[in-house]
Parts: structure tokens; C-alpha cells; sequence
């Protein structure tokens, strides 16, 4: 190989040189079989730069230092095997193969793994990429969910053989036992990030009504570990289906020292997994003496609450004034209309009697009216004599028509005269009826009212106080003493009791003596 490249003859290049001319493609193959062979499987470190990522699916990016870069290159199946995602200004340690470019006259790096270079590689990328979600928004603290009191579903994303999951469902049991839907995911390596990111958008995904119940709340969680152990709850697609999940999530990623990028996104974060299912349910125990206490609370205020509108009522009523106060006006109309009742009755039926009376018939009227139609019938029949003499048997029978006829309007008149008296007594009878009986009713009213004033003044009399135990101190004159100084001032005093009076001296008579 060394010929091809080095003659060490004085002529090898004049114009007589015997060294045969080589062409493009030889001179290209044989610096790439030299590379190839002297450099077979390389790990270089530098800074990423200049990232393209064409639709291919192709990752070509630059190594660099302060004094040289070199092309990379990680094709398309090797990119998905990348632990590392090449990103511009992070440090690395790109392990692959060294190669040429023929079509570029150029050497490169074929890349099939990428480490960060140290911590600080990783924070500082850490923090970019960090500075960059939030400038977008994802931790906005107003898009953060509050957490449900008491989740009937709570959906967990962790690993299902590690001990995180076991301290979850003890605790959960433990404190207020819950239907627990697990997701199992790989929480370390290359494949964490997406199971992850698909394990939330898969919850989420689940209809409200189906068979399978739609959690209320999510748990990611995994134990502690390094930063490149924690490095899949750091990556973006992660931080994007937390921040996009519609079911409020806890974080609980590491240990209380170890933060992750999720943590910012999550609704809310715990310290560790166990404190996630502390965070998630309440106490059962502690729930009950709180709804205790709050019975008795309510009790309480209902209580006091009735009992203030008990004492409001009272005051409302002492602004009233007593109900009697409220009817004694329209009793007192009562009483004097009820007073004019009875004379108004009276005077109607005096009234009625006089019409009956002007239309009675008695017996010096009845005989008038009989002597004066004997007279009319005296000089009817006179007059019938003196101008009927001669006439025919026609006459004489009309006579005797006229005068039948006559006959029966006596009768009728005889006969309605009485009919009207034994209709006006019959009118009569009903009126004096209910004359009785509205005095009954307000003598009974009368009677009653007494009752009920009698019956207050010996409840509100001083004697059934003293029956209760009370006595009345009185002096000489009959004068009630109520004051001990009073009482002092007076030389003989008399106590009432309910039984009798008991005279009393006071001490300063000299003759005083207590009975």
C-alpha cells in the first residue's frame, strides 16, 4: 500500500517516471481501506453541532473541539437504538466506525451509540431543554388540575416487578382501599420514554363508560436511581404526555433529592412513590371522625341557629302586642252591633204585627162589613121588588142567582181574612226564633269571656304566687316592702304567706319580738 503513495527515486515524478497513474475511485478505495483498517471501532468525545434530521430518517450531526470537527452520522436503524438523542451543544462520547465519504472527498463517523460526556453534560442539557418547555408553557402552574379527593380508579405507570408498585398498593390498602389499573413499563433504558408517554395517552384514551373504568387519577412512579437512570422521565415526549393528560397525574420519580422534568409538567409531585399514594387517598379512619365531627358541628349550628330564631321570634312577639289587644276593637263592634240586634228584632216584629194587624179582621169589622151588605142586600132586594114586580119567572130566578152569589162572597172574604192571619203567625214564629237563639248564642259568648277573665285574674293574682312559696312583706300602713333598706327603715313589718300573716318587730324596738 505504501507503494502506491511514497517513491523514493530521484525520477519518480519526472517526465520518464514509471509509476503507473491510479484513478479517482482507486486513490478514494485505498484511503478508505486504510482508515477502515487503522481505525476500526473508535470512541471519540466532543460537542454535538450542526443536528440535521432529514425525512430519510437519517441523524447527520458534527463532533467537535477547539480545534478540529469531524462528520457523524447515525442511519436510520441506528438511531432508534440511540441512548442518548444527539442534541446541538451537548458533550458526548460517540462510540462507531471511522469511514470516508467518496462522493465528498471526506472522512466521517458512523455512530451507533452516544453517552453524555459527564453530569454536567447532562444537567446542562438538562437545563436547556428544561428553559425550553417552560417558555412554551408546560409548567404554567395554571394548567395544573387539582387532584380528586376520593379516586375511585387510580391508574398506575410503573414497573410491575419492582418494589415500587408492592409500597403503592400497601400503602393504598393501608390508608383507604381503591380499584388499582396498572400499566407496566420499562422505567430505565431507551424503551422507557415511549412506554411511558404511550401508558399515560393510553389512560387517557379510555372512555368513561367502558369496560374498562377510566381512572381518576394517575401515578408515574419508579424508585431512585442516577441522573442516566432517571434520564426517560427527563425526555420530551414524557414532559408532553403529562402535560397533555386530561386525568390529574402525581409524579413520583426517585427520591425526594431527584428531580425530573416530568415533576414540573405533573399536576402535583411526590417525594416518593409511597407518599404518591398518601397524596392520592385520604384516611379512611381520620374521614370518619371528620364526617363525626362535622355531624356534630352541623348539629350545633342547627341548634344554636333555632334557638336564635327562637329568641328572634320571642322579640318579634314582645313588638306585637298580645293578640287580645288585636281583636278587642272589632270585639267591641261585635258587642254593639250584637246589642242592636236584639231591639232591631224587636222593632220588626212589632212592625210586622202592626201589618198583620191592619190586615186582620175582627169581629166588630166583620160585622160592620155583614150589616153593611145586609143593607146593600135590603135595598138591592127593595129595588129588585119595586122594579121586578111583573117581571117574569127570569127575574125572580137571576134574584135568586145574585143573591147566592152574594152568599159565597161572603164566604170568600170570611175565608181569606183568616188564611192571612194564620200566614202572618206562621212568619212570626221563625223571626221570634232566631231572636231566641241569637241571645242565647251572645249570652253564652258573654258567659265565656267572663270565664276566661276570672280564670286570668286568679292565674295572674298574688295568692297563687304565694302558693308557689312567695310571701309579700308589708308594713303598718299596708304598704309593700320590697328592699332590705326599706325594710330596715319601718319598726313593724307583716308577712303574707299563702296561709295567713305573720306580724313581725324589728330589732331596735325595744319591745319588739318576732312571732
Amino acid at each position: 500500500m505504501s507503494d502506491l503513495f511514497e517513491d523514493d527515486t530521484p525520477d519518480a515524478t519526472g517526465p520518464g517516471s514509471n509509476t503507473p497513474p491510479l484513478s479517482v475511485s482507486e486513490i478514494s478505495g485505498a484511503v478508505k481501506r486504510v482508515i477502515e483498517g487503522e481505525f476500526g471501532r473508535v470512541r471519540v468525545r466532543g460537542e454535538i453541532g450542526r443536528v440535521s434530521m432529514p425525512r430519510s430518517g437519517h441523524v447527520y450531526f458534527d463532533l467537535k473541539d477547539d480545534r478540529a470537527v469531524i462528520a457523524a452520522v447515525s442511519w436510520k436503524g441506528q438511531v432508534a437504538r440511540l441512548s442518548q438523542k444527539p442534541e446541538e451543544g451537548l458533550e458526548v462520547i460517540a462510540t462507531g466506525k471511522l469511514t470516508t465519504f467518496a462522493g465528498q472527498s471526506k472522512y466521517q463517523l458512523i455512530v451507533d451509540d452516544i453517552e453524555p460526556a459527564g453530569a454536567g453534560a447532562l444537567m446542562a442539557m438538562l437545563e436547556k431543554r428544561r428553559k425550553a418547555l417552560a417558555a412554551e408553557g408546560l409548567f404554567d402552574a395554571a394548567r395544573k388540575q387539582a387532584l380528586p379527593f376520593l379516586p375511585r380508579v387510580i391508574g398506575v405507570v410503573t414497573s410491575p416487578s419492582g418494589a415500587v408498585i408492592r409500597d403503592i398498593l400497601h400503602r393504598l390498602r393501608d390508608r383507604f382501599p381503591s380499584h388499582v389499573l396498572i400499566w407496566p413499563v420499562a422505567v430505565q433504558g431507551a424503551a422507557s420514554s415511549a412506554e411511558v408517554a404511550a401508558a399515560i395517552r393510553g389512560f387517557n384514551a379510555l372512555p368513561p363508560d367502558g369496560p374498562i373504568p377510566r381512572p381518576d387519577l394517575l401515578i408515574v412512579a419508579r424508585g431512585g436511581g442516577s441522573l442516566e437512570d432517571l434520564w426517560g422521565f427527563n425526555e420530551e415526549i414524557v414532559v408532553r404526555a403529562a402535560a397533555e393528560s386530561a386525568i390529574p397525574l402525581i409524579s413520583a420519580v426517585g427520591h425526594e433529592t431527584d428531580t425530573t422534568l416530568i415533576d414540573f409538567a405533573a399536576d402535583r409531585r411526590a417525594p416518593t412513590p409511597t407518599a404518591a399514594a398518601e397524596i392520592a387517598v385520604p384516611v379512611r379512619r381520620e374521614l370518619g371522625l371528620q364526617l363525626q365531627q362535622a355531624r356534630l358541628r352541623m348539629g350545633q349550628a342547627v341548634a344554636q341557629r333555632q334557638e336564635r330564631m327562637g329568641q328572634r321570634l320571642v322579640d318579634l312577639g314582645r313588638a306585637l302586642g298580645r293578640p287580645q289587644a288585636l281583636t278587642d276593637g272589632a270585639r267591641q263592634r261585635l258587642d254593639l252591633r250584637g246589642g242592636a240586634l236584639e231591639p232591631a228584632l224587636r222593632n220588626l216584629v212589632h212592625r210586622r204585627r202592626d201589618r198583620l194587624d191592619g190586615r186582620r179582621l175582627t169581629p166588630a169589622m166583620l160585622r160592620r162589613q155583614t150589616e153593611r151588605a145586609q143593607s146593600q142586600l135590603d135595598s138591592v132586594t127593595r129595588h129588585i121588588d119595586i122594579t121586578a114586580r111583573g117581571r117574569n119567572t127570569t127575574r125572580s130566578d137571576r134574584l135568586a142567582n145574585l143573591q147566592q152569589r152574594l152568599e159565597n162572597g161572603r164566604g170568600r172574604v170570611f175565608s181569606d181574612a183568616r188564611r192571612k192571619t194564620f200566614e202572618g203567625r206562621a212568619r212570626l214564629e221563625p223571626l221570634g226564633q232566631r231572636l231566641r237563639a241569637a241571645f242565647d248564642r251572645s249570652l253564652s259568648r258573654r258567659d265565656e269571656a267572663l270565664q276566661r277573665l276570672d280564670r286570668m285574674r286568679i292565674s295572674l293574682g298574688h295568692s297563687q304566687t304565694l302558693k308557689r312559696g312567695f310571701a309579700v312583706i308589708r308594713d303598718a300602713e299596708g304598704a309593700v316592702v320590697t328592699t332590705a333598706a326599706q325594710a330596715a327603715e319601718r319598726d313593724r313589718l307583716k308577712i303574707e304567706f299563702a296561709d295567713g300573716e305573720l306580724p313581725v318587730r324589728s330589732d331596735r324596738d325595744p319591745q319588739g319580738s318576732l312571732f
